[in-house]
This record gives structure tokens, sequence and C-alpha cells, in this order.
């Protein structure tokens, strides 16, 4: 199998599953622990829906993430794209879901009263927001860094060092 070096952009991602890692964990208050019921094929139905568990496996990815993007960890092409690829529909979905979850446990009549009183930069608006553009810049630069390492393999399956 043919080695290449880790691409620029594959290194980089390393901060970006950093910094996911630790915004989802804190938006949806995962645990430092959670069990899985692998009792039965059938008895995951509930929690597949479970937007903490959602993203708590991501969080898993997230950390797969980061080993294959430490220098001197050996991986391939496939493994890497595949752990990112995994990634994409959580990481799309966890804006929103965040956001409805904190519109849902906001007491609006406060938030309404207390906007007279609130400089607009220091809101906790514009901190979401802030939050928010954050978190789409960092899952941008994990799909940077799957293209960068498809485009240095050519679209092969090559080891990555």
């Amino acid at each position: 199998m043919e080695e290449i070096p880790k691409p620029r952009e594959l290194l980089a991602a390393r901060t970006s599953a950093e910094a996911l890692f630790t915004l989802l964990r804190d938006w949806f208050e995962v645990p430092l622990h959670v069990t899985l019921d692998l009792r039965g094929v059938d008895t995951a139905v509930a929690e597949l829906g479970d937007p903490q568990l959602i993203m708590a496996m991501a969080m898993r990815k997230l950390q797969a993430l980061h080993l294959l993007t430490t220098p001197g960890v050996r991986t391939t092409t496939d493994v890497v794209v595949t752990v990112i690829q995994d990634l994409e529909r959580a990481l799309k979905q966890a804006p929103a879901m965040h956001l409805k979850d904190e519109a849902a446990d906001t007491d609006w009549d406060a938030e309404l009263a207390a906007l007279e009183d609130q400089p607009v930069n220091g809101s906790p608006e514009a901190e979401a927001f802030d939050e928010i553009e954050q978190f789409k810049r960092h899952h941008s630069a994990l799909r940077v860094a799957a293209r960068a390492v498809l485009h240095a393999s050519d679209g092969q399956i090559c080891a990555l060092i």
C-alpha cells in the first residue's frame, strides 16, 4: 500500500475535532459516561431518537478522528473519510437541535424584559450566534480535511503517515 503524508488540512482538523467535541458536550449536556443497550438488535430504537445519545455517539467519532489526526498515528485514507462521513449527519443537525432545545427552555417573558437592559454585543443571543458560527467553521474544517485526503491520495486507499 502506498504511503503518503497526512495533508496539513487533516492535521489541522485535530483542533476542530476537539472544539466540536466540547461544543456538543456543552450543548447537549452529554454525561462523561454513556451506556448502550445491546440486549438485542431492536433495543436501540428509543435510544437512536434521543438527541443526547446521538451526540454522544458523534462525540465518540470525534474522539476517533482526533486520534487519527495525531501526528505519528498511522491510518488509511478510507478510514479517515469514513469517520468524517459518519459524523456528517449529526454535525449538520446539531446547531438546529441545540437552538430548538434552547428555545424550548427559554423563559421568553424574562428574555424580552431583559432586552432593554442588555447591550446587543454582550447578549446571550450574540454569544449563541458566535458559538453557532464557531461550530460551522470547525465542521467545515472536517469537510476540507476529507477533500484534502481524497486529493492527496488521488482517490486511492493509501496509508497516511
